[in-house]
């Protein structure tokens, strides 16, 4: 289900600055509203003895002759006591007093409606601006975290830090928490790929006396065919563990920043692979489709790169009629893209992505006849995002995998 776009929390503030202004400016509308037509309903003509202006109808022999409308002043009492033709005077000068107070009164409604919508629209921007200001250093936090997060070496980006200033607040003390988490995640992941690289220096060392000695050993013009035998399966073994610890030694390099940036095409690369690889079997079916594919980087990485990415699609496949396609190729947008196929076990779809993994086989049962390390995915993993690109496993129906490798492009400038 795709998630509802919600607007951001500077325009959530800045909407409830102006309800806030909106709602203080209707209420205090409302009320001034309610005071002033109070005060106009106990100021009625001639109820506390103030002359008022009254009309009289013509024929009467105690209206003036010279008009209709002239002022009197009432005498003490009630109105209604001086006449029926006074007391219809009266309450048409009512009349006219009610009309105008309500003139009056919803003129002040309607200027004061404007009003307060002219002030909610600038306390809206107002509100909007401060908001800004206010969340400025939540957005520092943000990019932050996103640069770091969307680099494809996000593992050695953990030295950035916000290094944020200003008061005291909330919001200074949340970086300052953030800063203190990314130095210790720094702090591990450089651990981390220092105590692989140290140990499998210090492991490389013994599997070569290891092996130095076996092959001695076996080469003796005295040793049995037993011992030959047993020499050629510790020498196997020794081996393969020897190819542990160069990969474990490749993708602790590989992890680290580049320091290499050279003109490499991936279509060059796999020609250079296929000649020279002992990855290569003479049984599998190869296939090549290579156009020109530039990019930048270390030749030495890439070429490993190249080297496992085939070189896991030509072990992993099936013993008869098996076959590898390889492709290469510049897009349109100028990246530079390989797409390694083959034939091969059926790969359910949830175990894709864990193949990545170091040491992750598809099957258990293949890790006794797999002359890999179980690194040769991670390694490439780990090389493509050092340099800044991706890559991508897709299972096949019929069985096998769909490798698809996509690099930054070439300069125009590089090699000149």
């Amino acid at each position: 289900m795709k998630p509802r776009k919600r607007t951001t929390l500077r325009t959530r503030m800045a909407l409830a600055y102006g309800s806030l202004l909106a709602v203080a400016g209707v209420v205090i509308l409302a009320l001034t509203t309610l005071l002033v037509q109070q005060n106009l309903s106990t100021k009625r003509p001639g109820a506390d003895g103030t002359s008022f202006s009254a009309i009289y109808v013509r024929g009467d022999a105690a209206a003036p002759s010279d008009g209709l409308i002239t002022t009197f002043t009432p005498p003490p009492g009630d109105i209604a006591d001086t006449g029926s033709r006074l007391t219809t005077a009266a309450e048409l000068a009512e009349k006219v007093a009610s009309a105008a107070n309500a003139q009056a009164i919803n003129s002040l409604m309607l200027l004061g409606g404007i009003v307060v919508l002219i002030v909610t629209v600038i306390g809206a921007a107002i509100g909007w601006l401060v908001a800004g200001r206010m969340l400025h250093p939540i957005a520092a936090i943000t990019a932050t975290a996103r640069r770091i997060a969307d680099a494809p070496d996000a593992g050695r980006r953990m030295h950035e830090r916000i290094n944020l200033n200003g008061p005291d607040d909330e919001i200074r003390r949340l970086a300052h928490t953030f800063d203190g988490m990314l130095e210790r995640l720094d702090s591990s992941f450089e651990t981390q790929r220092r105590f692989v690289a140290n140990a499998s220096h210090e492991l490389r060392t013994p599997l070569t006396v290891n092996r130095t000695l076996i092959e001695v050993a076996v080469d003796r013009p005295a040793a049995s065919d037993d011992v030959k035998l047993l020499g050629e399966s510790l020498l196997e073994v020794n081996g393969r563990h020897e190819r542990l610890i160069d990969g474990l030694l490749l993708l602790a390099r590989s992890e680290r920043e580049l320091t290499d940036h050279s003109y490499v095409d991936l279509g060059d690369v796999v020609d250079h692979v296929v000649d020279t690889s002992d990855a290569i079997d003479p049984a599998i079916d190869l296939r090549l489709d290579l156009d020109e594919a530039p990019t930048t980087g270390d030749s030495v990485l890439l070429e490993h790169l190249v080297n496992n990415v085939i070189g896991n699609a030509m072990r992993h496949n099936v013993a008869d009629g098996g076959w590898v396609r390889v492709s290469s190729r510049r897009d349109d947008d100028g990246t530079a893209r390989l797409i390694v196929t083959n034939s091969g076990p059926v790969v359910p779809p949830y175990e894709v992505r864990r193949l990545f993994e170091p040491f992750r086989r598809l099957v258990d049962e293949r890790l006794a006849r797999s002359k890999g390390a179980g690194l040769g995915l991670s390694i490439s993993r780990a090389i493509v995002q050092a340099h800044g690109g991706e890559i991508s496993l897709e299972a096949r129906p019929d069985g096998g995998l769909v490798v698809t490798v996509t690099l930054p492009g070439a300069t125009l400038d590089v090699g000149e």
